[in-house]
């Protein structure tokens, strides 16, 4: 089993931050990939499913973004997972906006929800960065992060969380590098 958390903030009034594009991106896998309804469990939401021959269980912890560790530390261990069975769907700063890129471990870059998982379960796990660019100045970077995706950003957004569900049977089988090749063919431009 895999648990798939996307990282946020709880509530309507963030659901369409920058920083909450982790809570797209699972919600659109579990839609795509047809997951069970969301219950509450871990401090926060859960879906179960499978991706072609995995088990998975999506996460969006209900807690704010700087302890959402809490809420993958209970879930990781009450189903007796490893750090190397989880990946956290996240915002990132330092990728222009739409792109995606996987890595396994590393440090917290500042991002408070991933500073709380590292304190909860290690760093060892894998990352799904969610490019949205940087605002330019350090000084503008909390109003940038917990502000909404502009309306000309929509179509683009959606662009990338289709491709991130469409191609995520290849991250559940753990081909890190044709995952990222397949969503980066698909958002293509003309």
């Amino acid at each position: 089993m895999q648990l798939w958390v996307g990282l946020g903030n709880p509530g309507p009034q963030h659901a369409m931050q920058r920083h909450n594009v982790g809570f797209m991106a699972v919600d659109a896998i579990g839609e795509v990939h047809g997951f069970s309804p969301p219950k509450k469990a871990f401090h926060g939401w859960v879906q179960e499913g499978r991706i072609g021959s995995e088990k998975l269980l999506l996460l969006k912890p209900g807690t704010y973004m700087n302890e959402s560790g809490r809420s993958v530390g209970e879930a990781m261990r009450f189903y007796k997972l490893t750090p190397a069975d989880v990946t956290l769907f996240h915002d990132e700063l330092d990728l222009a906006p739409f792109k995606v890129k996987v890595k396994t471990g590393g440090g917290a870059a500042g991002h408070n929800g991933l500073r709380s998982t590292d304190q909860h379960i290690g760093n060892d796990y894998r990352r799904v960065r969610l490019g949205i660019g940087h605002p330019g100045h350090k000084d503008r970077v909390t109003g940038y992060v917990l502000g909404n995706y502009a309306k000309a950003e929509i179509e683009d957004l959606s662009d990338m969380l289709g491709a991130v569900a469409a191609e995520a049977e290849w991250l559940a089988r753990g081909d890190d590098v044709r995952f990222m090749n397949e969503v980066a063919r698909r958002l293509q431009r003309d």
